[in-house]
């Protein structure tokens, strides 16, 4: 077993590529021609966005959307980077909101958070031991 996809489901899957292309410098890999569905390139794991009618119709019993919830939703995105106050800066600049800002942690990690227009919740953190 090995980790393939995380999903977002979002109100706008373009806009949420374009913030993540913007503030956070990762490249389109793909986005289908509905709209409906797209995708990061992230390495290893691809990180893709689907749309809130795709999640309605996965989970026709309901979802929490990130974007309708007044506070974070109990996970988060990691993004590592050696450079955390700069990536912190320029997501603020491009529209995600600071939840806490760069802090360095006991164990030698710097990490800070923002959330995303979309509502996902971003750690901006350096390599552990880093």
């Amino acid at each position: 077993m090995k980790l393939g996809y995380t999903i977002v489901y979002v109100p706008d899957v373009a806009e949420s590529l374009s913030f993540f292309e913007r503030a956070f410098g990762l490249s389109r890999r793909f986005l289908h021609e509905a709209g409906d569905y797209g995708e990061l390139d992230t390495g290893a794991t691809t990180l893709a966005f689907a749309s809130l009618a795709l999640g309605h119709m996965n989970f026709p019993a309901g979802f929490v959307a990130a974007s309708a919830s007044a506070l974070p939703l109990g996970f988060e995105l990691a993004l590592v980077t050696p450079h955390v106050a700069e990536a912190h800066a320029k997501a603020l600049a491009n529209g995600a909101t600071e939840l806490n800002p760069p802090e360095s942690k006991p164990w030698g990690q710097t990490v800070s958070h923002v959330r995303c227009p979309d509502g996902t919740l971003v750690e901006l953190c350096s390599p552990v031991g880093g």
